[in-house]
């Protein structure tokens, strides 16, 4: 079973439409409403695969409840946490072209009471669980050292962590030493401060983030693949992907087939790809099933290209 806590989840709405025009009436080709946030994302498409998960998350008002709805009717089981703000509701717009506008709330402000009802909840709910995966903002009200206590709760009951946030959440959190984190290119290139415009440059930044507690570190570089720098040293995937529908999630269904695959080395690094692969051609955040994964595609090297140039740079 493979445990998602999300902080601050939310109810997504993802309208596809011929082009944006600002200003103007907008008509869509296509919607749809799906439970959000990077963990429940995980969720999803855990779920998606056919194995068990169990998603931690505080829910209020209407939107909540609509978003316990939904991930029970794909089959989630939900560990809510209740709390006194609705849950927030957040709007993607969907160009054809791959463009993806997004307008998220804020969400809800946490009491202490709630926080730790939080942390409270994932302790009796990770029994039994293979990974904790810890992913997202953190909601107003939470501390940048909550993801740090979470994690070090976690490993003293003896349960691996996978971290999935960014900026002083993620700082906070290395002391704590999470089993692996998940940054993109500009999460990562923030963490160390400086531009990364190679994939070498990106490999020193992951094995800092090691030096400083991660003991492993899994990053998205976007178009170009992914990375992957543990104890055994650093590998390099890709895959060809066809056309990109929509990226919403993308990250997500990565991090769930890493999770699925054993969370470690090569083989779980060739999963992360041909979720992340799969994912960004399907609709809105529609999570791969294992009819839509192509393994054979994805191509695993311990030959690092450390010069290529990153088609997205990270400032």
């Amino acid at each position: 079973m493979i445990l998602t806590v999300t902080p601050n989840p939310s109810l997504d709405r993802t309208y596809e439409v011929p082009a944006l025009e600002r200003g103007e009436v907008n008509r869509a080709d296509g919607d749809r409403m799906d439970p959000g946030g990077k963990g429940v994302n995980v969720s999803r498409a855990v779920a998606a695969a056919g194995q068990r998960t169990v998603a931690v998350l505080p829910l209020g008002g209407a939107p909540g409840a609509l978003v316990a709805q939904l991930l029970g009717e794909q089959g989630i089981e939900v560990a809510p946490v209740e709390v006194e703000g609705a849950t927030r509701s957040n709007i993607a717009i969907a160009e054809p072209d791959g463009t993806l506008t997004k307008i998220n709330a804020a969400g809800p402000e946490l009491t202490s009471t709630e926080a730790e009802s939080l942390l409270a909840t994932v302790r009796s709910a990770s029994l039994g669980a293979s990974w904790i995966a810890c992913c997202g903002s953190l909601p107003r009200g939470l501390a940048p050292s909550w993801y740090a206590d979470l994690v070090a709760r976690a490993h003293a009951a003896g349960a691996r962590i996978a971290l999935d946030t960014s900026g002083p959440a993620l700082t906070a959190a290395l002391r704590e030493r999470p089993d692996v984190v998940k940054p993109n290119a500009e999460e990562l290139s923030e963490a160390v401060g400086r531009p990364l415009g190679t994939v070498g440059d990106a490999v020193k930044a992951a094995e800092e983030l090691r030096t400083l507690g991660a003991r492993a570190v899994l990053a998205s570089l976007g178009a170009d693949g992914q990375l992957l720098v543990d104890d055994s040293g650093a590998y390099f995937a890709s895959a060809p992907v066809e056309t990109v529908r929509s990226n919403v999630g993308a990250g997500d269904a990565s991090l769930a087939g890493f999770l699925i695959a054993g969370g470690s080395g090569p083989e779980a690094l060739a999963s992360a790809v041909a979720h992340g692969a799969a994912a960004v051609q399907l609709p809105g955040s529609v999570m791969p099933t294992p009819g839509d994964l192509d393994l054979s595609a994805v191509l695993v090297t311990a030959d690092v290209p450390l010069d290529r140039v990153l088609t997205e740079p990270a400032s």
